[in-house]
């Protein structure tokens, strides 16, 4: 999620503003996710990792201390994409395109009298602006509210100086930013009970932009707003949770060929090849403890140390990072076991600094498996397409590139959508893990919550109907039982890549 992603975790900041004039249950729910890509957009791979700058110094001003990453690289002839939802908010539903952004907390979309809001979309969907006065269920929230004070001790929320008014400021590395006040009204969704498919809603808190700066204001990857699902009590995961409504748990599965697709879902994905790895606790992202990376089975020798968390280092997972990002000890290492092992089969060559190869048949088969290793005992398996990126053809042979890139002088390694495309990944924020299992992505999946009887239950969440409309969403398979899910699909139009 290049220029347009919330950061990791922002820093709200108490600012003055004037405040604007002046539920109900069910899960799982469906949303529709979609990944765009504007069409013909060709874009250099220092500008794919220039946006995964501009997102990392977003979430680099957090409190942990992280600085931001250098930039380097070759061209790519990759179009960029994002990856966002559907929402309906307010009374009557209206309805919003959104981010989504593992990295962040905040719900927030732009509302009327924006300075700086976008105002169209080089995505080719139409811009939205939320307006509490238009909606019979929105009221403010209040600096005494308990939601707000929620909100301030995770730094997501500040009190205003007038009005009593709770508001936020999310102040960005790149220079960019977005201010604006926190509402509560309904989130519509569409929920699964049974075999049928409902219209639910429940009330939850997000944010009213009213001011956007930098790469924000620009309209050629914009959206209406920001989705974030952090850990954190201001997410909307957390507060749906909360209230009884979803498990504390949301899954994804991103389909990573040309085809496109994939599924979000607020509940768990159960496929019996899921493996979990414990989060590293007392983080404000999503930190796993990796600790030995293996190329064709052998272990590399780096330092466990290298991958261990504290204050700059550690190994985030970001759905919202496009790349993959390998901390600076460990990339050389990486990078040279990947080209001892196919030097026999290609021809290695450097373009602009990055290892590359020259290929005259599949990297299926050539290129060795890589293995990143986890606490727990669990790996993630990587296919070449998990850490390679083809970047243009001379004559008959296509260049492919090492995807992974070095961050100069930092600690830090984060796992983009190179990595997690074409896997079930399973937040579970109640357990405190995550898991993951290759898998493909077009396929319907198994969704596990616990029904009032205390049974875990299932639903099948297979593919959109094509006849389905953005409110009114059905699955083609059904599992019978008493429990609901929110199930978000994606429906993706695949031309190119990014966030």
């Amino acid at each position: 999620m290049p220029a347009l992603a919330a950061g990791i975790l922002a820093v709200a900041l108490v600012t003055m503003f004037l405040p604007p004039p002046a539920v109900a249950s069910g899960f799982p729910a469906t949303l529709t996710l979609e990944r765009a890509f504007p069409l013909n957009q060709r874009v250099e791979l220092d500008e794919l990792k220039a946006r995964d700058r501009v997102r990392h110094g977003r979430f680099l001003q957090s409190s942990v201390g992280v600085v931001d990453f250098p930039v380097e690289g070759t061209y790519d002839p990759y179009r960029v994409g994002l990856y966002f939802t559907r929402v309906l908010l307010g009374s009557p539903p209206k309805e919003f395109y959104v981010q989504i952004d593992t990295g962040s907390d905040v719900l927030w979309v732009s509302c009327g009298s924006c300075n700086g809001c976008p105002q169209s979309s080089g995505l080719h969907i139409p811009l939205n602006f939320f307006d509490p006065g238009s909606s019979s269920t929105a009221s403010l929230i209040s600096c005494s509210d308990q939601r707000c004070s929620l909100g301030v001790q995770s730094s997501d929320a500040g009190c205003s100086s007038q009005g009593n008014q709770c508001i936020y400021t999310f102040q960005y590395g790149d220079g960019s930013g977005t201010s604006g006040y926190y509402v509560s009204d309904l989130l519509n969704f569409d929920a699964i009970v049974g075999s049928s498919v409902t219209n639910s809603s429940a009330s939850i808190v997000f944010g009213c932009s009213i001011s956007q700066t930098g790469d924000l204001t620009k309209s050629d990857r914009a959206v209406d707003g920001i989705f974030g699902f952090g850990q954190q009590d201001m997410s909307v995961i957390s507060q749906l949770s909360s209230q009884g409504i979803t498990p504390k748990v949301f899954s994804h599965c991103l389909k990573g060929d040309g085809g496109g697709g994939g599924i979000l879902v607020l509940g768990e994905i159960v496929e019996e090849d899921i493996v979990y790895s414990p989060l590293v606790p007392s983080q404000p992202h999503y930190n796993l403890n990796l600790q030995s990376i293996s190329v064709n089975g052998k272990s590399l020798a780096i330092d466990p140390e290298v991958f261990a968390t504290s204050t700059n280092r550690g190994t985030i997972v970001d759905s919202g990072t496009t790349l993959a990002y390998l901390a600076e000890e460990a990339y050389d290492p990486f990078v040279s076991a990947i080209t001892e092992a196919v030097s026999q089969s290609v021809r290695p060559l450097l373009s602009k600094g990055t290892q590359c190869y020259l290929i005259t048949s599949s990297v299926k088969g050539i290129f060795p498996t890589v293995s990143l290793n986890f606490a727990g005992g669990v790996s993630m398996n990587l296919k070449p397409e998990d850490y390679l990126l083809q970047q243009n053809s001379i004559g008959d042979a296509a260049v492919w590139c090492i995807g992974f890139q070095k961050i100069q002088g930092q600690g830090i390694t984060i796992l983009g959508d190179l990595v997690l495309k074409d896997k079930i990944f399973v937040y579970d924020l109640a357990g405190q893990r995550i898991g993951w299992a290759n898998y493909d992505c077009s396929m319907s999946v198994n969704v596990s919550t616990r029904s009032s009887t205390g049974k875990s239950e299932f639903v099948n969440a297979g593919q959109l109907s094509e006849s389905s409309s953005p409110r009114t969403v059905f699955y083609n398979k059904l599992i019978p039982g008493s429990i609901m899910a929110l199930l978000v699909h994606l429906s993706l139009l695949y031309t190119s890549l990014f966030l």
